[in-house]
């Protein structure tokens, strides 16, 4: 079950929100993991023991780690709950990719029956880590109630593609939050935002790009190739952007707040900058519980720190050479704008400059993501550089491009800068009058209309990270 489907806005979500505020508020943290429980089987039930496996090691270690002040003792325990925490990931994810690769490498014919990945384990399995690190770290007491451990881990409003939120971030508010009109009506205007550029957006670029990859490279010319790429970027940015937006206005009508997980990342002007504003969740878990632990910028090797960092970047999103490529291709241009400041902090070029290189960087990473092998990647760059020859049999650009497609990329480009922090003042001033208010709710009313409109008109409606 996905946010933008007619089963959770019509069915789930309304009963979930009518049993919630009904109950007094001793049994909400109850219904709400069952909830929870009953939206990951619903997709896939056959799985669902995975989760609750994953539940039940991470419980588990944290009892193990207030069971004992004894340094070697807690460290034995961390490392057994995340050993065990990556095998569940390892088998399920990368068995099958393990085999296959060992298997072109040594020329072996190892069987591995096919490994059905379970939803949303990339995001689970990171969260449940973090609690036992983070109690391990001293960051977070030992929960010894086990109903607040799932319903941290099991959340369905962050469950299938996150934020990754920290145990840490909403203890107190599995114990005690607040509910509130306002906070609800805010809840509701991040949702119908998030709605939009998933439905409004994502899945109309999704429709070009699916397109456009899936004729063969050359027989697209060099320019629907460059639409295809920039239709991908924006799908996958609106894609995930657009769930974490939902994901963040649902926790707000049940009373949590999560931190945000993207923040404009197409405005950055270096790959370093991208990173500090896409998947903020990922980045901030990979440096506080991988990059700084191995020693970070103060000891060791910090670029080797980074390439691993990368590296498991890469194979997080997917369990293929290609995402393991992509992850690398970003780690190595982090390190290159590191040894820049590091040997020419005084070098200094137009901004316009450091946008097109970003994004530059960043489109064609996007190719490895969008691609079946590394090769492909590399065939479809060559074509879009006029280095692959051209066999007429696709569609010109003029094919893809009409007025709707226009006003699409136009609307798009718009949504991508943030408008209230360069205009503070107008937007201050829109918000604090009862116009500004009155316009907010309406415009609110009119995404969510305008996406269950089409979502009752049309059936297509991928969601990239579903499958992470």
């Amino acid at each position: 079950m996905v946010f933008s489907s007619n089963l959770f806005l019509f069915a789930f979500l309304p009963l979930c929100l009518a049993g919630y505020f009904l109950l007094p508020k001793r049994l909400r943290n109850a219904f709400l993991t069952l909830a929870s429980l009953v939206f990951y089987a619903w997709g896939e039930p056959r799985m669902i023991w995975v989760m609750l496996l994953s539940i039940a090691v991470n419980y588990g270690g944290g009892l193990l780690l207030g069971a004992t002040s004894k340094p070697s003792t807690r460290r034995a325990a961390m490392w057994l709950s995340v050993a065990l925490n990556v095998a569940l990931l390892g088998y399920f994810k990368y068995a099958n990719f393990l085999v296959d690769s060992l298997n072109a490498v040594a020329g072996t014919q190892l069987q591995l029956a096919k490994i059905a990945l379970p939803i949303g384990i990339s995001f689970f399995t990171f969260q449940g880590m973090s609690y036992v690190l983070d109690v391990y770290m001293g960051k977070a007491d030992v929960q010894r109630n086990p109903l607040h451990i799932m319903l941290y881990i099991a959340l369905f409003p962050q469950l299938i593609a996150g934020p990754i939120v920290r145990y840490q971030e909403i203890s107190d508010q599995i114990e005690q939050r607040e509910h509130s009109v306002e906070a609800f009506a805010d809840g509701i205007w991040r949702f119908a935002i998030g709605m939009g550029k998933k439905v409004l957006l994502a899945n109309q670029f999704a429709a070009i790009a699916d397109q456009i990859f899936s004729i063969p490279v050359e027989n697209n010319t060099a320019a629907v190739c460059w639409l295809g790429a920039i239709a991908y970027a924006m799908q996958i940015y609106f894609d995930f952007c657009g769930y974490s937006d939902m994901a963040i206005g649902l926790g707000r009508m049940f009373g949590f707040r999560f931190n945000e997980n993207f923040n404009y990342p197409y405005v950055s002007r270096s790959v370093t900058e991208f990173w500090r504003r896409w998947h903020i969740s990922l980045s901030r878990w990979f440096r506080d519980y991988v990059y700084i632990p191995m020693g970070g910028n103060r000891r060791g090797n910090q670029y080797f720190h980074q390439i691993v960092v990368f590296l498991l970047t890469g194979l997080w999103h997917g369990a293929s050479w290609s995402f393991v490529l992509w992850g690398v291709w970003h780690g190595a241009f982090l390190i290159v704008e590191k040894l820049i400041r590091k040997r020419a902090p005084k070098l200094r070029l137009p901004t316009v400059l450091k946008w097109l290189y970003t994004m530059g960087v960043v489109g064609l990473g996007w190719i490895l993501f969008r691609t079946d092998t590394p090769i492909a990647a590399v065939q479809y760059v060559r074509r879009m550089l006029g280095l692959k020859a051209f066999v007429d049999g696709g569609y010109t650009l003029a094919w893809y491009l009409h007025g709707r497609e226009i006003v699409l990329l136009i609307v798009a480009m718009l949504a991508c800068i943030p408008w209230r922090k360069l205009l503070p003042n107008v937007a201050t001033r829109l918000e604090s009058t009862h116009a500004g208010t009155v316009c907010k709710g309406v415009w609110a009313l009119g995404l969510l209309a305008a996406s269950i409109l089409l979502l009752l008109t049309g059936t297509y409606n991928p969601f990239i990270y579903f499958r992470f």
